[in-house]
């Protein structure tokens, strides 16, 4: 996939090509994961990098790691 954008975009963040474009990746894996439109393991290939880091970055963009809701909380509970 490719995606344009303005050259100046990384500097006026105050970020490289490379650290720009992977925050890009993630921030799209994230919302994706947040949606439920991908697993943790998919987002993370998506994103580069390993399911636990991926796991651990949610935080950052205010995405929970377990985000049930109360039906499936009891499922969750029921059959735990």
């Amino acid at each position: 996939m490719q995606i344009d954008y303005p050259d100046s975009l990384p500097d006026l963040l105050q970020t490289t090509r490379a650290q720009f474009e992977a925050e890009a990746r993630m921030a799209m894996a994230v919302k994706l994961y947040e949606l439920k439109r991908l697993s943790s393991g998919l987002a993370a290939r998506l994103a580069g990098v390993n399911r636990v880091e991926f796991l651990l970055n949610l935080h950052r963009y205010g995405v929970a790691v377990i985000a049930h809701d109360g039906a499936e909380l009891a499922t969750e509970l029921t059959h735990a």
